[in-house]
């Protein structure tokens, strides 16, 4: 269930890089889906190999929880939960 669910995220992701146009996009993944960031980084890559991909490292306690970091042209959050 976890893979179709990311799957289904990122293609979210890559329409979201489609209608934006960033140079630099930063990823936040809980801990439970950071193993899953070479899969994403794969699949932008494919589609966009020149936007520049990063993934935040740091904690990820839930969609109120923004890395306060400057510099991307798009943030994108994933999740464990569907965002309603």
């Amino acid at each position: 269930m976890a893979e179709l669910k990311l799957a289904l995220e990122l293609e979210k992701l890559l329409t979201a890089i489609s209608t934006h146009k960033p140079n630099t996009v930063l990823v936040q993944l809980p801990d439970g889906l950071k193993p899953k960031a070479k899969d994403i980084q794969e699949e932008v890559r494919k589609k966009f190999p020149a936007v520049k991909l990063t993934f935040w490292a740091g904690s990820c306690y839930g969609a109120c929880d923004v890395p306060n970091v400057s510099g991307f042209d798009l943030l994108v959050q994933f999740g464990h939960s569907e965002w309603r």
